[in-house]
């Protein structure tokens, strides 16, 4: 294990808060859909989730935290200024995420923690210091930010178009034995919600041990190349399962009883596409927002069998929300990184 500095321990402790917060937030997500169907009990939703987070990102590599650690060329910042990148881009996201759970609001992580990321990279090395993108997005890659917006934006895109397809199906075979397949529909719950809560383990846990990879290159500690080491897997995979643990039932309430009428079906099909999402994005090493394409997916599920029930004014405060959620934290980001500079 790499020798730790005051700076160093300081930002694990603080990765480990914005994992839970992490955890805290999507754990609401997760389960929202299974409590409201009344599937199973909060506690047991919860449980569930929270083992298979815990699982997931000892089984499925480290795609998603290079994407994460890699686009900002930390190396080019001096020791100190460095340190103050990853910090204010941890602080930036750790507030947008207490900010949207004191008003009952999902939001995003990994969006808070990306628009963080680039506010103070901007702030402190400049657009040139940070890898955009752009150049390999034409000759048909992606990479850098680009590969970070494209996991971000085009995820709940696909959630949505998932949802409606999976709720059509659902109904076109099971419309003439729904008492009947009530009770298969309600069990099954306790595998779909198992992969979901592994799906968002293995690509949101990424994000934190991102962090501290992208800390050890600033802190100059460790082998001067972008890693992830052992124990920030341990303690990042920890960190996101405690928040899950605890929940926020806020969250709860605008997702399973505020967006649309849930029922065994939408619980399914909603938790089975949110699932399939970031395991498709984690295999590119794309980062997602597991709170975002679960609401998308559930919107697809309630479009698909009516869109008179979904609850449009609960929707549009959400997507109010994500849209705000990038520049916001760009701009804490910026400001964090500013006032350290001034410290």
């Amino acid at each position: 294990m790499e020798s730790i500095s005051l700076s160093l321990l300081l930002v694990v402790l603080a990765v480990g808060i914005f994992d839970f917060t992490n955890g805290f937030h999507d754990a609401a997500d997760m389960v929202a859909t299974t409590i409201a169907s009344r599937a199973m009990t909060p506690a047991m939703a919860i449980g569930i989730v929270s083992v298979f987070t815990f699982i997931a990102p000892f089984t499925v590599g480290l795609a998603v935290a290079d994407t994460v650690g890699t686009f900002i060329n930390i190396s080019a910042a001096t020791k100190g200024v460095g340190e103050n990148i990853v910090i204010a881009a941890l602080l930036a996201a750790v507030s947008y995420n207490l900010m949207t759970w004191k008003f009952g609001f999902p939001s995003s992580s990994s969006n808070s923690l990306a628009g963080g990321l680039v506010g103070a990279g901007l702030y402190a090395l400049g657009s040139g210091e940070i890898h955009w993108g752009v150049q390999a997005l034409y000759n048909g890659e992606l990479q850098g930010v680009m590969k970070v917006m494209a996991g971000l934006f085009a995820s709940p895109l696909l959630g949505f178009v998932i949802g409606f397809i999976l709720m059509k199906i659902i109904f076109l075979i099971f419309s003439h034995f729904r008492e009947r397949i009530n009770v298969v529909f309600t069990r099954s719950q306790y595998i779909s919600v198992a992969w979901l809560g592994f799906s968002h383990g293995a690509n949101d846990a990424q994000k934190g041990m991102a962090i501290i990879g992208m800390m050890l290159l600033a802190d100059e500690t460790g082998t001067g190349v972008f890693h992830v080491p052992d124990w920030a897997i341990v303690w990042c995979a920890s960190a996101i399962t405690l928040g899950t643990m605890f929940g926020g039932w806020r969250i709860i309430k605008t997702l399973g009883f505020g967006l649309v009428h849930v029922k065994n079906t939408h619980a399914v099909a909603n938790q089975l596409g949110s699932a399939l999402v970031n395991t498709l994005a984690t295999s590119i090493g794309a980062p997602t927002s597991t709170s975002q394409v679960v609401t998308a997916t559930l919107l697809g599920n309630g479009v698909a069998e009516n869109p008179a029930h979904v609850k449009w004014r609960t929707v549009a405060g959400i997507v109010s929300g994500w849209w705000l959620n990038i520049p916001v934290s760009i701009l804490l980001g910026w400001s964090y990184c500013m006032m350290f500079n001034f410290m």
